[in-house]
C-alpha cells in the first residue's frame, strides 16, 4: 500500500511540473510598471548609474522574454537591477509579462 501512495504521489509531482503556466497579457499589462522606465524609453537607453542601451522588448518572443527573466532571477544572467526585479516576480508574473510584451504596440514599431 505504501509503495501504491509513493507512486500516486510521484505521478502528481511529475504531472504538477509538466503543467505549462499560461500568460495572459491583459494581467502583464498591470505588472509593467517596473519595466517602462527603462524597457520604453526614448532610445532604449538608460542614464543611470552610467548610459546603456535596453533591448526593446515589444514584440519579443513570450518564450524569450520568459527564459530571461528567469535567468536573471537564478543569476545565470548577470544584471542587478534585473535580478531583484525578476526575483519579486512569480512564475505566473513573468508568464503574464511575457505575454503582454510578445505583443506589438498598437500603431507603433516593434
Amino acid at each position: 500500500m505504501k509503495q501504491l501512495i509513493f507512486a500516486v504521489t510521484l505521478l502528481l509531482a511529475a504531472g504538477a511540473q509538466a503543467q505549462t503556466i499560461q500568460g495572459n497579457a491583459a494581467a502583464g499589462k498591470q505588472d509593467v510598471f517596473m519595466c517602462e522606465g527603462c524597457h520604453n524609453s526614448t532610445g532604449y537607453r538608460v542614464a543611470f548609474p552610467e548610459v546603456y542601451e535596453v533591448p526593446m522588448l515589444n514584440g519579443q518572443s513570450a518564450g524569450y522574454i520568459a527564459q530571461a527573466l528567469q535567468d536573471y532571477r537564478s543569476g545565470q544572467r548577470r544584471n542587478q537591477t534585473m535580478r531583484a526585479i525578476a526575483s519579486s516576480l512569480t512564475d505566473q508574473e513573468i508568464a503574464d509579462i511575457a505575454a503582454y510584451y510578445s505583443q506589438p504596440k498598437a500603431g507603433g514599431t516593434h
